[in-house]
């Protein structure tokens, strides 16, 4: 009895710990996330003054990393080692590098997204505080607080925030005495970053739908493309950074070359429609704007760009993939167009990070929780199709 009251003590305890935790990562956030956009407007009415000098700024990003990174240099793959106590810290240069980093990448025309910086800002400064705690486990619970706070913070959608942060980890198994710290992390840094000014994006679907058996066998169509399609960008993206790691070893001539490419291709496609974040894309998604190509063309970019050895991440990008590949799959199965873009907003997002529950929570948080169900049956598909691949090669699989 005395240790089940010391561990519920414990848990109550880290969970007041996140608060402060919450409110650094809301505020980091909140800076990160509006210079971020900043820059994308910058970018977007100026493209021929930053796409062409994309491969000079990638030979300057891997200079710095290789210069004054050290292990920062790995990202993602560094919280994810902590977070399997492969790594007793984390550096917290990571922060400014994976921020200014991500800034310019951005800037200069790279297609990437903005949560593994996010997460790397949270996941940092929660083990921070967790590694000076007397306390079984803190370093990893905090870790996972912190990494809900920052995609929290910047997402603003809390509660698919503090799962995905629970489910990223080990694939099957959600790290139960993480969730109250977890989702006190998570409401504290998307109340800071919303107080702050950072927007949400939200669209409320309006129309009325009921569940039919009607509906079924197209609600199960699109839950196996959604799938398909994130597990085709997950292994795409590791498959090209091996190749091109084969071909080209050399990790400046590899991000120069591929950033002529990226430039001049970002130039001919209307002048940087598949750069940045692919906020353009989900937003025309839900306006009737979108090209039928636009998915597999945004997918292309964001490969490439990641796998040249630009800093970003994958999250962002993969919303715009599902949104206009959901668009395209509505018109085909006679679906209205934005309720179908919904469903794949979500929907490849989980199956690229093989995450289950996250992807239903982050539909309802956006659209609207009376179409969980949608969700739940889409997002279950799409993660059963995905062939158990992920955007992230050191997240476990269950034995």
């Amino acid at each position: 009895m005395k240790k089940i009251i010391l561990s519920y003590r414990d848990i109550i305890l880290l969970s007041l710990i996140t608060v402060p935790i919450g409110i650094a990562a809301g505020l980091i956030d909140t800076l990160f996330g509006r210079t971020l956009l900043l820059l994308t407007d910058i970018r977007a009415s100026h493209p021929f003054w930053f796409l062409p000098f994309l491969p000079l700024i990638g030979v300057f990003l891997i200079w710095c990393f290789q210069k004054f990174g050290g292990r920062s240099s790995k990202g993602m793959a560094l919280i994810f080692e902590t977070g399997h106590g492969i790594n007793p810290d984390i550096p917290l240069r990571l922060i400014p590098f994976s921020i200014g980093s991500t800034w310019l990448t951005h800037l200069f025309g790279g297609s990437a997204g903005r949560e593994g910086v996010a997460i790397q800002i949270g996941g940092t400064i929660g083990h921070w505080f967790g590694r000076r705690l007397p306390i079984k486990d803190s370093g990893k619970i905090l870790l996972i607080a912190g990494m809900a706070a920052g995609f929290s913070g910047l997402f603003r959608t809390p509660i698919a925030a503090a799962f995905f942060a629970l489910e990223v980890l080990t694939v099957g198994i959600l790290e139960q005495k993480a969730l109250l710290p977890a989702l006190t992390a998570s409401f504290t840094a998307s109340y800071v970053s919303g107080l702050l000014g950072l927007e949400k994006f939200s669209f409320l679907l309006t129309e009325q739908r009921f569940f039919s058996w009607e509906l079924v066998p197209r609600l199960l169509l699109m839950g196996v493309l959604f799938g398909i399609t994130g597990g085709l960008f997950s292994l795409s993206l590791h498959k090209t950074k091996q190749l091109l790691a084969k071909w080209i070893t050399d990790p400046m001539l590899r991000i120069f070359i591929l950033g002529i490419a990226i430039s001049i291709f970002s130039l001919l496609c209307w002048k940087g429609r598949y750069s940045g974040l692919g906020t353009n894309l989900i937003s025309m998604s839900f306006e009737q704007g979108i090209f039928p190509w636009d998915f597999a063309f945004k997918l292309v970019f964001t490969v490439l760009t990641l796998s040249a050895g630009f800093q970003g991440g994958e999250v962002t990008p993969l919303f715009s993939i599902g949104a206009s590949l959901g668009v395209v799959l509505g018109s085909l199965l006679g679906l209205p167009t934005v309720f179908a873009a919904a469903l794949g907003y979500a929907a490849v997002f989980g199956s690229a990070t093989n995450t289950l529950i996250a992807p239903m929570l982050m539909g309802a948080e956006i659209f609207g929780f009376q179409y969980f169900p949608f969700f739940a049956v889409v997002c279950s598909l799409s993660y059963v199709c995905n062939c158990n691949f992920s955007i992230y090669p050191l997240q476990k699989r269950r034995d």
